[in-house]
């Protein structure tokens, strides 16, 4: 009897494999589960290495120009592959700069082509997206709703880009699918106790420095009222003056014995309409550990945390130090919610949870095409 034939699935994305928070806890660690469903999933990172080291870094622009260049020559090798695939795959973006040629011409090749965008993208510096030169120009809005608009599916990564995906998509296709993590991987580590200096812990990247920064003044004050340590789990250098701060650099080896330090989480974000896209990664990666986590009471945050059961939401700076020196106070507390926030990730997170909705979209387009 002769074999099925696998359905091919080309995947273009920014990043090197398992290198980006972003890519890591979204499709990629479906990929293994996608070939056992009889896909063959091939990858193709618009940065090579070298780029992606030096890529949010000041400097280094001879690195970067020529990791451009490679990129783009990638992109053209693509093209005169896209109609050996069943599936292309796009994330974030085709290319990061320029017109939206590359996304026209993969559009036009492929047979059947999913977007999966995550953030709000396609918002500007002045509608609220706070980024350095560089990440702007790696989020053109024309060329992100072309693929919108163009895609025969879009995933994307929260309930109100959904909502803005569906309206603009031309077939009305769009799909939530949160990030999600291996909990049999993320495990708990936390004794609940106030036998040691308490840690309060945030990670995230450069670009996502604006946040931090929002926490300084809180910190500080915090720093009155409580003994703790800040643990930052990063790709850049970051100090608090009169804080007592550890940050190290992000690393897979080291990435769960660095979260499982962690005593309670800190998800702040911006009250704005970027923050609406966003996945509430950081607080589903810091639950799964069962670490409670203080959290900023928009978007995802507050879909996936229920106030004072799994977690806890805030608005002001006056909840923000209420919630961190009541939970520094009281381990009681902590274990309370950080057993929920557990049991939460298990069942609604965890890649056995979020598995079958990529499988869904995928076999649709199979046999729709």
């Amino acid at each position: 009897m002769e074999n099925k034939r696998k359905k091919k699935i080309l995947i273009l994305c920014p990043y090197p494999y398992d290198q980006a928070a972003g890519q890591r806890l979204k499709y990629e660690q479906y990929i293994e589960r996608w070939e056992k469903n009889d896909f063959t999933v091939i990858l193709s990172p618009y940065m090579n290495n070298s780029l992606w080291k030096v890529a949010y870094l000041r400097g280094h622009y001879l690195k970067k120009i020529l990791g451009v260049l490679n990129g783009h020559w990638q992109r053209f090798r693509d093209l005169f592959r896209i109609k050996e695939f069943d599936i292309i795959y796009i994330f974030h973006w085709t290319t990061p700069f320029g017109t939206h040629l590359y996304d026209f011409l993969v559009r036009k090749l492929s047979k059947r082509l999913i977007f999966d965008v995550e953030d709000f993208v396609t918002l500007s510096k002045e509608e609220g997206m706070e980024v350095n030169k560089i990440l702007s120009l790696l989020r053109s809005k024309k060329k992100t709703n072309f693929l919108i608009q163009n895609a025969d599916h879009v995933i994307s990564s929260s309930i109100d880009l959904n909502n803005f995906c569906l309206n603009l998509n031309k077939n009305r296709k769009a799909t939530f699918i949160s990030s999600s993590v291996d909990t049999d991987r993320f495990l708990p580590n936390n004794l609940y106790t106030n036998d040691k200096v308490i840690t309060l812990g945030w990670t995230g990247t450069f670009s996502h420095l604006a946040n931090l920064e929002f926490l300084k003044s809180i910190l500080l004050e915090l720093n009155n009222r409580c003994i703790f340590k800040l643990k930052l789990i990063t790709n850049f250098n970051f100090e608090i003056k009169g804080v007592n701060c550890d940050t190290v650099f992000w690393s897979k080896e080291k990435e769960v014995e660095d979260l499982q330090d962690i005593d309670i989480g800190l998800y702040p974000l911006e009250d704005n309409a970027w923050s609406l896209g966003k996945s509430g990664l950081k607080a589903i990666q810091y639950m799964a550990f069962g670490i409670p986590t203080v959290a900023s009471d928009i978007g995802s945050s507050s879909h996936i945390i229920s106030h004072l059961q799994n977690g806890w939401l805030v608005k002001t700076e006056e909840e923000w130090l209420e919630a961190l020196e009541t939970l520094i106070k009281d381990p009681s507390l902590r274990r309370s919610l950080g057993i929920e926030a557990r049991k939460t990730v298990q069942k609604n997170y965890s890649l056995n949870a979020i598995e079958h909705k990529y499988l869904k979209i995928l076999n649709k387009q199979i046999n729709d095409n």
